[in-house]
Parts: C-alpha cells; structure tokens; sequence
C-alpha cells in the first residue's frame, strides 16, 4: 500500500497542506510541527512526490543537457561531472539528445518540464538559444557559444596552449605545418584557428589554405582529412588536429599510410580526453580541466535559474601544452 501525505497527516494530527508546507520547511509552520511531521513520515516511509513538489514550487529541479552532436565521444566525457554536481546543488540531469539543432528541439525541451538547460553543441548560427530565450527557459553555453543570443558560458582559451604547442613544435624544427580544424559554424573551430594561425605567425610559420581541412569532430572524417594531406608532395611533418577524436583518426591515417608517428609525421590533438594518455596512443595534445568546466556549467545553470536577474557570467578556462610521444623532432629532408 503507497503512504499518502493524508497517512501523514492523520498521524501527525495536522491537516494534509501542512504537510506539504512542513515538509517544504515553510516559514509559516512551527518549529515543532516540523518536528512532528517529519517524524511522523519517517516512521511511515512516506516519500514525498516530484510532481507535487513541482506543482508547489514552479520548478521541477531538472536541467537537461542538450547534445546533438551525438558521434562526438567528447561529450561522454561531460555527462558524469554535470551529474554529480547538480545533484549536489539538489538538481537531476536530464540528458537531451537530438539528431538536429532546431526548433523542434525547443519545443521537446519545454515540453519536458526542464527548469533550465545546457547547450552542448550549438552552433554560431543556432536558433535554439533565441527560442529558449522566448519562451523563457533559462540556459548557459557550455564550451560552445552562439551568436544570436548572449547568455552565459564556461568556455575554453586556446590561447595559451596554442602558444606553448607551436613554440615546441619550432624548437624541433617543424616548417611545413597541416591542421584539420573543426567545422566552420563551431565558435570552438573559430576561436581555435585564430589561436593557431596567430601562435604560428609568432613563431615565423605559416598555415596555408592547401594545408588545411575543416571536419565535423569525428574519427573517421579526420582520418579521411589526413589522409589527403598525408599525400602532399611534399609532405607536412606536422598536423594540428582540432580535436582529440580528429586526432585519432590522423593516427589511424598515418598507420594505413605506411607512416611512422612521430618519426614520419607529428600529430597534435585538443582536450586531452583520457584515452589521450594510453599508452597505446600517448597523444601530444592541448589540454584544460574538462570536468571543472562541466562542473561550473551545472553551477551556472543553476545560480541563473534560482537569480535569473543575475548579471551575465562567463567563465573561461586555460589551456595547456600535454607533450606527449606523437610530436618529436621534424624528420630530416
């Protein structure tokens, strides 16, 4: 038999809304009634519905993630931290995964109840924070941004990492640079091309239009990217990946090539996700705190949800240089 607050109220000897306030710890109800009801629902194993508490309160106390980029094996690496801290913050994620960035989407957000949401794979040119904003749901960007509409955001600066990188890589001796960057209408593409292309001019390299590729974040598209530049004559000895995951499939390119890594060709990567540091694939990578980043998504929705007045937040993480087996010296020509 389910315990119902009328179970607890009988028992506690108040009526059925003061269980609700009391348990809510509503200023109107006193100290000792409190007592009594809580007591009261202990011994009775009664547990409060979300629903009704949602009805009560106007939020459900669930914030979704929304992922449309589904193939990208970065995002499996976010979902853990934004969990735990919410849960922390007394928040359940809601994992919201579409195939299109839409508004569609908006609507499947609304209607699933969401007090707030982070945007994981926006593009610059979405129109889903604009429709969010409408509708009055609250969102933060989290390492991607868009430009319709400004909101909050935990963001990464390729800034430094890149200046390290590139500062290494002409130590050992590398001219001839390659980059398979991410896809255009990324603010992460944009933000990390800039970056590259101005920590190569410091160094007196250049990254021309023939040496470059632009690839959604996927394995197989950077393999196919590396490939056709791996074919140049003459060949690149080093290519800057815009992920980690374009990064491997580079490796894999090298490897069906016939390539030696880094003997033949260095390659670099972005993230630093875990597999980077394996052994088997010791990944000289741009690197910054991922979870931390996760982390302060899941803080930031939730301040602006319980102060949407709140002045707009951007939080900006560094990056580091990881040097790690796959960039070495330039090989002799």
């Amino acid at each position: 038999m389910v315990v119902t607050s009328r179970d607890v109220a009988r028992l506690a000897g108040v009526s059925q809304p003061t269980v609700s306030r009391a348990l809510r710890d509503d200023s109107r109800v006193s100290d000792a009634t409190k007592l009594r009801v809580r007591e009261a629902a202990q011994l009775l194993g009664y547990v409060p519905s979300e629903a009704g508490r949602a009805l009560s309160s106007g939020r459900t106390r669930r914030i979704g993630l929304l992922l449309t980029d589904l193939d990208n094996q970065f995002y499996s690496h976010i979902i853990a931290p934004v969990h735990r801290e919410l849960e922390t913050l007394g928040y359940q994620l809601m994992l919201q995964t579409e195939t299109a960035d839409n508004d569609t989407v908006v609507e499947r957000l609304v209607a699933n109840g969401l007090d707030g949401v982070i945007l994981a794979t926006t593009t610059v040119d979405s129109v889903v924070p604009l429709r969010l904003r409408d509708r009055g749901l609250p969102f933060v960007y989290f390492n991607r941004t868009g430009m319709v509409v400004a909101a909050d955001a935990t963001v990464v600066d390729p800034v430094p990492g890149y200046r390290e990188a590139v500062a290494r890589a002409a130590d050992l001796g590398h001219r001839r640079v390659a980059a398979i960057l991410g896809p255009s209408n990324t603010s992460t593409a944009q933000s990390r091309e800039a970056a590259l292309r101005d920590a190569l001019t410091a160094n007196g390299l250049a990254l021309e239009e023939e040496d470059t590729r632009r690839v959604p974040y996927d394995a197989v598209e950077g393999e196919s990217a590396a490939a056709q530049l791996l074919a140049a004559d003459p060949r690149p000895t080093l290519l800057f990946c815009g992920n980690d995951v374009v990064a491997y499939g580079a490796l894999n390119a090298a490897h069906r090539a016939g390539l030696r890594v880094p003997e033949d060709i260095s390659i670099v990567g972005f993230d630093d996700l875990p597999e980077a540091a394996w052994p088997l694939i010791d990944l000289a990578t741009v690197g910054y705190d991922i979870a931390g980043m996760a982390r302060a998504a899941a803080g930031l929705i939730v301040r602006r949800i319980e102060d949407p007045a709140m002045e707009r937040e951007s939080e900006r993480f560094g990056s580091v240089f990881i040097p790690r087996r796959t960039l070495s010296a330039a090989p002799a020509r």
